[in-house]
């Protein structure tokens, strides 16, 4: 029998069976199978090991002496309806096995059952209660978070600086370029740049530069003349202008028009605009945030981009990891994406599996954190099966077998490091694993026990 994962050995399974050789042989063969194993001869034995959010599952026999295992059922859908329950009969008692179902088990087994059996069985119920625990750990730490960390969600060490600059740079005046693929969520970073800033009680004004033609984007940045059913005209204020005391949001700036970005620079400099048929300049006092997907600088040197305009706005840089670069931050993010949809839509928030959360990590997402709220969207509505077949719907291909077993440590490794606190010794335990093996594979992952102590 192959091992159990580290993951699925940290879930223990609580074993009820009065028949003591039965007992013995059964809970050998999960133990030999990876599993851990607390065997009982009652319910009353076993029962102080049942609390609400226990890392375990439950595999009992129904008919024991005292309380009888379809009891017991009820008492701990009671306690906690998520718990995984297996009933086990010998009597081959279809019918009750399926009225049993009908009430919450998770499962049942017919005697004689072979170890394979056995083992398939409370395997699936183990990998079924840790997701659901999972799950569970991510709306916990969800609901505590408050602030930038509520809105720029992730774990990562590459998050969590995202987070530190923009706090750091929020409160000041200095113009900042955010670089990031597309569905990396620049245009977000730059609200919240703005919203814990002084200036959030004024505009937060967004333009996308992108595909725009000289005549519109001059425009649409500067305002222009309107007729009127009277033929008088009046000035349409340009959204420079409307940033006055707030934030300006030039996304997809490095598709700005060269002669736009000649006006731009000298309304930066003078910090002020001379409008239609007037000669008297208009003070305009805004902060300017601007988001590329190409490095200005070096569209600069290749003369596509103004020079003297990168260098004015060029203050200060955030980068944006692409999501593919901190895969720890998917189960997170998707299942804020999933409680988001179910609000959104009146539904209820479904539950991933492993398989579909093995394709979520393996996944490339060229759509970046757009594309993962998209899925999560549709999962929600119940227009992906059993198998998500992320791959066929934009043609890209998986990752190697190497990658998504990297991944999945990754994930793993982050997760036990999170509940414990970035306590290595902990995790470690948790993950049934030797500590030196589990530094060994901290060094080969980078992944830093700093990025899992509390923020503050």
């Amino acid at each position: 029998m192959s091992e159990a994962t580290p993951e699925a050995a940290a879930i223990r399974v609580i074993y009820v069976e009065d028949d003591e050789d039965v007992r013995a042989g059964s809970a050998q063969a999960l133990e030999l199978a990876g599993l851990a194993v607390d065997a009982f001869g009652s319910v009353e034995a076993a029962r102080a090991r049942i609390r609400a959010g226990v890392p375990a599952v439950v595999l009992s026999d129904v008919q024991l002496p005292g309380s009888s295992g379809t009891e017991w059922l009820d008492q701990i859908r009671a306690i906690d309806a998520e718990l995984p329950v297996i009933l086990v009969t010998g009597h081959g008692d279809i019918a009750m096995a399926v009225q049993a179902m009908r009430r919450g088990a998770y499962d049942f087994i017919a005697k004689p059952y072979s170890s394979d059996q056995l083992v398939t069985v409370v395997r699936r119920a183990a990998e079924k209660r840790r997701l659901t625990l999972q799950v569970q750990a991510l709306r916990d730490e969800m609901d505590t978070w408050h602030g930038i960390q509520a809105l720029l969600l992730g774990r990562s060490a590459q998050m969590q600086k995202v987070r530190r600059t923009v706090m750091n740079l929020a409160s000041t005046s200095a113009d900042v370029v955010i670089y990031g693929e597309t569905g990396t969520g620049k245009d977000l970073v730059a609200r919240c740049l703005h919203d814990h800033s002084d200036r959030r009680r004024a505009h937060y004004v967004p333009l996308n530069c992108g595909g725009l033609p000289e005549a519109l984007a001059e425009s649409e940045l500067f305002g222009h003349e309107v007729g009127s059913f009277t033929g008088a005209t009046r000035q349409r204020i340009g959204k420079f202008e409307h940033a006055h005391g707030g934030t300006l949001f030039l996304d997809e700036i490095e598709s700005m028009p060269m002669a736009v970005q000649i006006k731009l620079l000298r309304a930066l400099q003078e910090r002020s605009i001379e409008r239609v048929g007037s000669n008297t300049p208009v003070a305009v006092n805004c902060r300017v945030i601007a988001a590329a997907k190409q490095d200005l600088k070096r569209l600069s040197d290749q003369q596509k981009f103004r020079a003297d305009l990168y260098y004015r706005i060029g203050v200060a840089f955030i980068e944006l990891p692409p999501l593919r670069e901190r895969r720890e931050d998917i189960p997170l993010l998707f299942e804020h994406f999933t409680l988001q949809a179910a609000g959104r839509y009146q539904r209820s928030a479904p539950s991933l599996s492993g398989a579909q959360l093995a394709e979520l990590m393996a996944h490339p997402w060229p759509g970046n954190v757009r594309e993962l709220h998209n899925v999560a969207d549709r999962f929600v509505l119940g227009l992906l099966g059993e198998r998500l077949e992320l791959a066929a719907q934009d043609q890209a291909q998986p990752s190697k077998l190497p990658e998504q077993i990297e991944q999945f440590e990754r994930v793993m490794i982050s997760e036990a490091l999170k509940r414990q606190h970035g306590d290595v010794a902990l995790a470690a335990k948790a993950l049934g694993l030797p500590k030196q093996t589990l530094y060994d594979k901290l060094r080969r992952l980078r992944i830093s026990t700093d990025s899992f102590k509390p923020e503050g």
